[in-house]
């Protein structure tokens, strides 16, 4: 058996044997090499100055950022958005080391001076923060300077309910319209709460009828961990209308897939979804916001936020807090139906 020192830094020497070695004399060795350690220059220090002064930013995304990327992040498109047209003109020629919060906070209030909303200049300050955090964390970076940096936080979140006209009128158009992959698409929508991306890519694998339940893959979930959404009878109904199943693994295949081409699944309704929005007379309404007026069915029938959290997929309670105000009016309507009137009449009080 041997007797080994630990640096902080997780590099072991070995000190020998402990035939070679008594504990007393082990300490005392590993005490003379500790006090030589802390005196010896901090080459891992050096390292980590010299590479973030080489390296310039837009090695660093091409390199490494984007790679890492493409497989952590769902947006790396819009990261690379975000890079190429603002941010890599800017800040793409310096190197790490360079960067300083200062050209950072400059750089987010000519965004607005640019004509771009709060929230955008946002956006191109977080993945720069995103960014400087990873290289701080690959040891090419002592630390982030952007840490903490202040951004402008405007809640620009837009949130439509479809109110019951709008709801019965749009189901209308869709029970009727000659569209009927598309039309089936957004009532599934409308039956589950669930994201777009999630319904298209949806496979008959993933359903099952008898347990009522719909399993949706990590890969095609936001969080990218696999969540199982409950089908409630209208869900089903619209599932029963589909006569894709043994012929595409999809429920929703393409067109082409009709014709007899690839078996790949509806990749964009959009076109399809203004004009049927328009005939249901609901134009400001969006394909998400039916994800909204299923929460809103849910908390109004008296559903907990924690049960429409779990439905709709939320890893972050924050979020299904938006539906808070709506749970609030249904304890207000239940309070009002235990209410006893206690208050005088006008004539008692006159």
């Amino acid at each position: 058996m041997r007797r080994t020192l630990k640096w902080h830094t997780n590099i072991y020497k070995n000190l020998g044997t402990i035939k070679d070695l008594s504990l007393s004399q082990a300490k005392k060795q590993a005490k003379q090499l500790k006090a030589e350690h802390m005196l010896a220059p901090k080459v891992v220090e050096a390292v980590v100055v010299a590479a973030a002064e080489e390296m310039t930013l837009d090695k660093f995304m091409t390199d490494l950022y984007f790679p890492h990327a493409t497989v952590h992040k769902r947006s790396v498109k819009r990261d690379d958005q975000l890079y190429r047209i603002r941010i890599k003109p800017k800040f793409g020629d310096l190197t790490l080391s360079a960067i300083n919060r200062r050209d950072v906070q400059a750089f987010q209030n000519g965004l607005l001076k640019e004509g771009l909303s709060p929230a955008s200049a946002d956006h191109h300050v977080k993945l720069m923060r995103r960014v400087l955090n990873l290289a701080a964390q690959w040891e090419l970076l002592e630390k982030n300077p952007l840490r903490g940096i202040e951004l402008y936080m405007v809640d620009n979140q837009v949130e439509n309910y479809l109110d019951q006209d709008q709801l019965d009128r749009l189901v209308d158009v869709l029970r009727h319209d000659d569209n009927r992959m598309v039309c089936c698409i957004v009532m599934f929508l409308l039956s589950t709460g669930a994201r777009l991306n999630e319904a298209l890519t949806a496979t008959w694998k993933n359903i099952n009828i008898d347990g009522g339940t719909w399993k949706v893959d990590a890969i095609s979930s936001k969080s990218k961990k696999p969540r199982s959404i409950p089908l409630n009878d209208s869900a089903l109904w619209v599932l029963e209308q589909l006569d894709t199943k043994g012929k595409s693994a999809y429920l929703f295949p393409s067109p082409a897939k009709q014709k007899g081409g690839k078996d790949e699944p509806y990749t964009t309704i959009t076109r399809a979804w203004y004009r049927l929005r328009k005939e249901a007379k609901v134009p400001s309404v969006r394909l998400h916001d039916l994800r909204h007026s299923y929460a809103s069915l849910l908390v109004t029938a008296g559903r907990s936020l924690y049960e429409v959290q779990q439905i709709l997929g939320h890893s972050d309670p924050k979020v299904t807090m938006r539906y808070a105000h709506l749970s609030s009016k249904v304890l207000q309507e239940a309070a009002n139906a235990a209410s006893v009137i206690v208050r005088p009449t006008q004539r008692q009080t006159a």
